[in-house]
């Protein structure tokens, strides 16, 4: 796919929470052809310690209002400067980059997105998407570590069920993503999934124990995008390559977990 670096425009800018902000970014064009699972990689102005671009998710792509949705932690000083971007202020972005989650073999497949803390950004969009091209046998298993961490549960409901888990039970289910019971109520044939790694592996060896296909999007550190720092090299069946060029989005079965 082409990439492009692009000088978007700030529409809107929703806090969240405490430590979410969620940014939406349009542009004077018709954004280009963006798929679920890749990310881009943006230039953080204004920021004496931040040097490098800063790869997000895509969280979601609305075609109709051509507008890009970011969803930012604020962990340090270039995502608080992102955090601090007004409407009609501009963002340099690299998009779109990686490859993403690829569709269900079979309409009447049954999906599960299953996300925890930011890791639930790509599965939004994802949920549109599956919706779009016609697919409706999915639902979202989204976790967190309490109820306020929990992050629009109604965004994620236009598209399908949210089941939902916090650690502390403050909300839905107590425990872990991998300990919901509608993992065994439902026949499951593919699960996409992003989150901490932990979890990740968790969510794999459930899908190696049950049978099922498994997509995970990884969340190494990517600083360029395109496979030249090297920084977020991982093992694979293939031999160690660029999580930003040949994933985010592998198959466990190419993973070396």
């Amino acid at each position: 796919m082409a990439k492009f670096i692009l000088d978007l425009i700030v529409k809107a800018k929703v806090r969240l929470s405490s430590t979410y902000v969620l940014i939406v970014l349009t542009s004077l064009e018709k954004l280009p052809k963006i798929l679920p699972g890749q990310f881009v990689e943006v230039r953080v102005d204004d920021s004496p310690t931040t040097f490098l671009r800063r790869p997000i998710s895509v969280h979601h792509v609305d075609y109709q209002k051509n507008e890009l949705w970011l969803l930012v932690q604020v962990v340090g000083d270039g995502s608080k400067r992102l955090s601090d971007l007004n409407p009609n202020e501009r963002l340099n972005v690299i998009l779109p980059l990686g490859n993403g989650f690829t569709l269900p073999k079979n309409k009447n497949d049954r999906a599960m997105l299953i996300g925890g803390g930011c890791g639930v950004a790509p599965l939004l969009y994802m949920g549109a998407y599956l919706r779009q091209n016609g697919y409706n046998q999915f639902d979202f298993l989204l976790g967190a570590r309490k109820k306020d961490d929990l992050l629009q549960l109604e965004e994620y409901r236009k598209y399908a069920d949210v089941y939902v888990t916090t650690e502390d039970g403050s909300y839905g289910e107590r425990g872990f993503v991998t300990q919901h019971p509608i993992l065994k109520e439902k026949k499951i044939d593919l699960i996409y999934t992003c989150g901490p790694t932990p979890m990740m592996k968790a969510v794999a060896n459930f899908a190696k124990e049950v049978g099922c296909e498994c997509e995970v999007s990884l969340e190494n550190t990517m600083a360029c995008g395109i496979g030249a720092c090297l920084c977020c090299v991982t093992d694979t069946t293939d031999g160690h390559v660029c999580v930003c060029t040949e994933g985010p989005v592998f198959n466990i079965t190419k993973l070396k977990w």
